[in-house]
């Protein structure tokens, strides 16, 4: 019975997101990104049937076991552009570091115009770290890392949706300048949306990515000292 509901859930999932990915296709609209019209169909329909989260990831957990290959796959791109990281080495770390303070700061600083309290704000430290680092910053610092999840899917699909209209807002069309920030703004996301812009923007978004998650790691204890005192 558990195999047929798992194969049933992996079916639908990937039957729902290759739709999307068409419907996308045809139009190319970023709000219609498939990771994330896919999600929000398959939210409704799991609200509509009364199934649990947890019912859900017994064939959910398969697919998501596919995470760590893909991260691990934008190994390649970033072998094919190696000389152009190590020709633009300054402006990547540069980038993926201011990436990194006005993700943390932004988030903090609204939080508290808002009035929200310390641990909520704490939660939206690491937002635009990938989930399995921004959950393991979050638990140091105490907070929820539930919440942080949530706030860490926002970044990601806000940067997916609108990151290109805001390059284009600010007349940044250089692809290693793109590729930064969707990296460092939008995770995963923001490098699944940089390699509709080519290989060279993708492989400087992943590697954004990846120096985010780990200055984040060091920082994000300094940042809340810095702004709760």
């Amino acid at each position: 019975m558990n195999i047929m509901l798992s194969a049933g859930i992996v079916v639908s999932t990937v039957f729902i997101y290759a739709i999307m990915a068409m419907i996308y296709k045809k139009f190319r609209l970023p709000v219609l990104m498939p990771a994330l019209t896919g999600t929000v169909i398959i939210v409704v329909v799991l609200l509509n049937l009364n199934i649990p989260y947890s019912t859900y990831m017994k064939g959910g957990q398969w697919i998501n076991q596919l995470l760590g290959p893909a991260v691990v796959a934008l190994a390649y791109p970033l072998y094919k552009q190696r000389h152009q990281l190590l020709k633009n080495w300054l402006p990547i770390i540069g980038g993926s570091l201011a990436g990194v303070f006005a993700g943390m700061l932004s988030g903090m600083l609204l939080a508290l115009a808002l009035g929200f309290s310390k641990p909520f704000i704490l939660s939206i430290v690491p937002k635009s770290v990938t989930t399995p680092v921004a959950i393991q910053i979050v638990n140091h610092l105490g907070a929820d890392s539930s919440l942080t999840s949530v706030f860490v899917m926002i970044a990601g699909f806000t940067g997916a949706v609108c990151g290109v209209y805001l390059l284009r807002l600010f007349r940044i069309h250089h692809v290693i300048g793109s590729g930064i920030a969707l990296g460092s703004s939008s995770h995963a996301l923001g490098t699944a949306k940089a390699m509709e812009i080519g290989e060279q923007a993708s492989s400087m978004s992943s590697i954004a990515m990846t120096i985010s998650a780990i200055v984040a790691s060091f920082i994000a204890p300094l940042v809340v000292w810095i702004v709760f005192h």
